[in-house]
């Protein structure tokens, strides 16, 4: 299990363990974590999956590839380094200790 901490826009934390395999949306999905909608199940075709990622993981994610980069055209105030879809984000054991902040709302 990979520890993964979501922070809420609130300020509220969830660390929880996501088995490897899954995406990072599928563990706050799975967990009742509030922030992460994932309208379309993780198809990458919405931006309801939308987080922030701490400054210190970014370079350690691998790249966003040309959908999830047009998708994040329509989050809710997306910045171009930290902004991710968690539906992209496969969890694996690299991604121990990733956290991640939710946006004030999706879209």
């Amino acid at each position: 299990m990979v520890k993964i901490t979501y922070i809420e826009f609130d300020g509220k934390e969830h660390v929880i363990d996501v088995a490897e395999g899954l995406t990072v949306m599928e563990g706050a999905r799975d967990n009742g974590v509030q922030g992460i909608e994932a309208d379309c199940g993780g198809a990458c075709a919405c931006s309801t999956c939308h987080v922030y990622v701490d400054p210190a993981w970014v370079e350690k994610l691998p790249a966003k590839d040309p959908m999830e980069e047009d998708m994040l055209d329509f989050a809710y105030e997306p910045d171009p380094t930290t902004s991710r879809l968690t539906c992209q984000l496969k969890v694996t054991a690299a991604l121990d200790g990733l956290v991640v902040r939710m946006p004030e709302r999706q879209i």
